[in-house]
């Protein structure tokens, strides 16, 4: 039967306008074992200049109140890539369950069309035993391939192949194998998958106005979604996230815990990881928030083994050039089709504290727009390592003074500061800034034309908007790539790269005004940067 449209919105839409620009994601240590859940819910909230940026809700759920919804984990699939993606991603899944079980969570294990293999099961009995809510939403029982709020934007796949990611010969191979199994090749499933533990006391079901009861009848405030397939089943399933969210739940989708029926041959023509990401930024702008399993269990988040991509970790925290409304647009723009993308945010609630920083454990790159914070000595500690290794490192604006307090400022008890993070690692000498005035003329440094991050960079369209920094002179391992020039002042530069005593490339600009990231050469300068510190 084909799904019917939702017309009812959830009415989270007005409240992304409350999301407080708060830390972002990935912690590297898991919730508390006892009291509530701490979560941090992500969503992405029109800038009013025609981008989306990341902000996120600190959240905090009591266990008993939370329910937690495998969608589809079948034992097999049609496509033979979707079941080895289920099988690599259900162990870390099955922590996930048992430590939310553990806390006194309800778990609803949904294998859609497979219910009847479990008629004998404790967890069958039990949903099967919830009274029947008196009141069930308007078409609970159906699918939802769309609700109002997803109607101004565009979807951003083309799944209208199926999805299927297989190589054909391989695909007629396992479709010849599951009919020898006396299985649908087009539809084999018969159970969830055995690698997912079913407790007695979970429930089974794949109807809404069951799953609908139980939440009522547990009196359930909070719902995760998670598993398979996110442009598919998890949206659009009659339990999905779109009849949660319209019905007024507050639901939120594990987004390291899901996958996407998606073949990188059809629109947009990115990798199949990417179009996964792709899917969670819809979900993040139109339907409800995210959140990633380290939240429960500690640890990085999930990632498949074979997304190769260049893992960018955006740390930002600034209160003078709006980099956290910036920097994500610009990743939008320019990065999601060849890079995981990622960000760590300050608080507004504490300001010398950047939670997330575990994520750069798994990173490749760092991105750090970060203006005098003096960070608990974990955090900070977590940006050494990252260095230390050798990775790559880009700097805007003030990187340079990202982790120095004030002169004669204080370092809280707990607490470090990094003042030769410039010198040491950036390769500069900041002391201070022109006052505002004119843009800032930008010429090429000498013999710097060539430089892969000027490939394609006109210097004489490049300004930066904001006041010139003192920066000269550079250290010995640092290469000038643009000089700033303002009337009557010294020549300084502007953008440099530098190879620190880590060995990894590091590349900083003194840009990243608002204004900067109207120019398109200052945007394709840092896609280059980006692309030359990933190698």
């Amino acid at each position: 039967m084909r799904p019917t449209l939702c017309t009812r919105n959830s009415g989270l839409r007005a409240a992304l306008g409350l999301l407080v620009l708060l830390s972002l994601t990935m912690p590297s240590a898991a919730a508390e074992p006892d009291g509530p859940l701490a979560m941090r819910l992500r969503s992405r909230v029109e800038t009013g200049q025609g981008g989306y940026t990341v902000v996120e809700k600190a959240a905090s759920w009591e266990p008993k109140e939370t329910a937690i919804i495998v969608c589809d984990m079948w034992d097999l699939h049609h496509c033979l890539n979707a079941v080895r993606r289920g099988e690599e991603m259900a162990p870390r899944m099955d922590q996930v369950l048992k430590a939310a079980r553990d806390r006194g969570a309800t778990i609803v294990h949904a294998p859609s069309s497979c219910t009847e293999t479990y008629k004998d099961h404790p967890a069958r009995k039990r949903a099967l035993a919830a009274p029947r809510a008196k009141v069930l939403p308007r078409d609970i029982e159906q699918w939802c391939r769309q609700i109002p709020s997803e109607e101004k934007g565009t979807y951003p796949i083309d799944q209208s192949d199926g999805g299927e990611d297989d190589d054909q010969a391989e695909h007629a191979a396992w479709a010849a194998k599951l009919a020898a199994m006396g299985r649908n090749p087009k539809a084999p499933w018969k159970s969830q998958t055995s690698l997912l533990t079913i407790a007695d006391s979970d429930y089974i079901s794949d109807s809404g106005p069951e799953i609908w009861s139980i939440l009522e009848d547990r009196a359930i405030k909070h719902v995760v979604l998670l598993g398979v397939h996110l442009n598919m089943c998890v949206l659009g399933r009659p339990f999905g996230l779109r009849q949660m969210a319209k019905n007024g739940r507050d639901v939120v989708l594990m987004r390291d815990m899901t996958d996407t029926m998606y073949n990188p041959g059809r629109s947009p023509y990115v990798s199949h990881f990417t179009g996964t990401d792709l899917m969670v930024e819809h979900v993040e702008k139109f339907v409800c928030p995210t959140i990633t399993s380290d939240q429960l269990i500690g640890g990085v988040p999930f990632r498949f083994k074979g997304d190769h991509r260049p893992h960018v970790v955006f740390v930002i925290a600034e209160d003078e050039y709006k980099t956290e409304l910036t920097l994500p647009v610009f990743a939008s723009a320019h990065l999601v089709k060849d890079y995981q993308v990622s960000f760590a945010l300050g608080t507004e609630t504490e300001r010398d504290r950047i939670p997330g920083l575990g994520v750069l454990e798994g990173a490749d790159i760092a991105v750090i727009s970060v203006r005098r914070r003096v960070l608990p000595k974990e955090q900070l500690d977590a940006i050494r390592r990252f260095v230390s290794a050798g990775k790559g490192l880009i700097g805007l604006r003030t990187a340079s003074h990202a982790f120095a307090p004030r002169a004669g400022g204080a370092v809280p008890a707990g607490h470090d500061a990094w003042t030769a993070f410039d010198a040491d690692v950036l390769g500069g000498n900041y002391h201070g800034h022109h006052g505002d005035g004119p843009p800032v003329a930008l010429t090429t440094a000498p013999s710097a034309e060539s430089h892969p991050i000027l490939n394609g960079v006109d210097a004489r369209k490049l300004f930066g908007h904001g006041s010139l920094y003192k920066v000269s002179p550079l250290a010995r391992s640092a290469t000038p790539l643009l000089i700033g020039s303002i009337p009557g002042q010294a020549a300084e530069p502007v953008a440099w790269v530098n190879a620190p005593a880590s060995k990894g490339r590091v590349f900083y600009a003194s840009l990243g005004q608002v204004d900067d990231f109207t120019e398109p050469e200052f945007n394709r300068l840092l896609k280059n940067a980006i692309d030359w510190v990933s190698k």
